[in-house]
């Protein structure tokens, strides 16, 4: 059954989709609640939702801005439903997203910022170049700059460590990009690593980022 793809303004989102997301991810490891979905909407530019017959088996949160003149797109909260599908309904939330960006920023290379808590979530860097931080990467004084910029843009300035690219938690659920591989057992060791610094209990996460080159955008999100 094809995935049904659907991104608006956060202003037009109603209670009842809220309610719907909060639905979604109760009991989930990430510990999101409608409250947060909430602050989320009112914090963040665009939503993207991906239902199956109608069922909704993702969302995200997201914005197409500049930071010092450098196209980013950015993205907040994220849930996708750990299900068979998840994989079909994560590429449809960033293919729809990634089409946004030809439009707003078109023949430019974006950056693609985000905050994870689980390494099955770097599937969303899939395809991107230059992502950080990365196994057995050195981080350049440029990328540590990045890590800080968006620690910023994530209102996270000040509990960002810009050579782990470790956000230090304060004990609530962060805006992270949820989502978990088919089968973690399967993910490269070096990237489990990259997060084996992150106390869960405490809501650590990490920012990452990677490069949508603009030949690559165009090519497959321009039609």
């Amino acid at each position: 059954m094809p995935l049904e793809v659907e991104t608006k303004d956060c202003t037009a989102l109603s209670d009842g989709e809220l309610a719907e997301m909060a639905d979604s991810v109760t009991d989930g490891p990430a510990g999101f609640d409608i409250g947060l979905l909430s602050k989320q909407a009112e914090e963040w530019v665009l939503v993207t939702q991906v239902r199956e017959a109608g069922e909704l088996g993702g969302f995200s949160f997201c914005t197409l801005e500049r930071i010092g003149g450098t196209p980013c797109l950015l993205w907040g909260l994220a849930s996708v439903r750990r299900d068979a599908r998840r994989a079909e309904v994560l590429q449809a939330l960033i293919a729809d997203q990634f089409r946004r960006a030809v439009l707003a920023f078109p023949d430019e290379d974006v950056l693609v910022g985000t905050r994870l808590a689980d390494p099955g979530a770097f599937a969303a860097f899939e395809g991107l170049e230059e992502t950080c931080p990365r196994p057995g990467h050195k981080p350049t004084g440029e990328e540590r700059a990045w890590a800080r910029r968006l620690a910023k843009r994530f209102g996270v300035e000040g509990r960002v460590d810009d050579r782990s690219f470790v956000v230090t938690g304060d004990g609530t659920p962060e805006g992270v990009f949820d989502f978990a591989a088919t089968d973690p057992g399967a993910l490269p060791a070096g990237v489990v690593a990259l997060f084996q610094p992150l106390e869960r209990s405490r809501h650590d996460a990490l920012i990452a980022f990677g490069w949508a080159m603009a030949e690559d955008l165009a090519a497959s999100y321009s039609s």
